[in-house]
């Protein structure tokens, strides 16, 4: 989901609710401690030299359980963090804390906002010798090699 997309959702929303792809809620006092934009410059296992951009939100708990992130207060971090930092329309990325920093992708099912996890890839999987997908066979059409195989009764096996 792009930035744009939830600068047109914020608007129409009474509060501010992720949940994990799990059905489990970020517990509602939660704090939106970052936003910023993410610049990624890499280069793959192939040796193609890559840049990604993404706008990052972080997400915290903290201990202050009367908290409420109301849609405007959120709209205002992000336009403010568009006009300091420069922030272009990018694709979101979620940082919450789980067993360490979990980054997610974000979606918007009509009422919430849902982290989906992410996975790595391999991004050059020709250079890695990594076929794109596994040929799937029939049992039926192997052929077989008269000399190698055993027929029924022979006493062979």
């Amino acid at each position: 989901m792009k930035l744009s997309e939830v600068k047109k959702i914020l608007p129409t929303l009474d509060n501010v609710e992720f949940q994990l792809e799990n059905g489990t809620f970020v517990p509602e006092h939660f704090h939106v401690t970052e936003v910023g934009q993410v610049i990624k410059h890499f280069i793959d296992c192939g040796g193609v030299i890559r840049h990604e951009k993404a706008v990052n939100f972080q997400l915290w708990n903290a201990d202050d359980f009367e908290h409420r992130l109301k849609p405007g207060k959120l709209l205002s971090i992000i336009q403010l963090s568009e006009e300091r930092l420069g922030i272009e329309d990018a694709e979101i990325e979620v940082e919450y804390q789980s067993d360490t920093i979990g980054k997610y992708d974000l979606e918007f099912n009509g009422k919430t906002f849902v982290l989906k996890s992410k996975t790595t890839a391999c991004l050059a999987q020709d250079a890695c010798g990594i076929p794109s997908e596994k040929q799937k066979l029939k049992l039926s059409e192997l052929s077989t090699n008269a000399g190698n195989s055993c027929a029924p009764g022979s006493g062979c096996c």
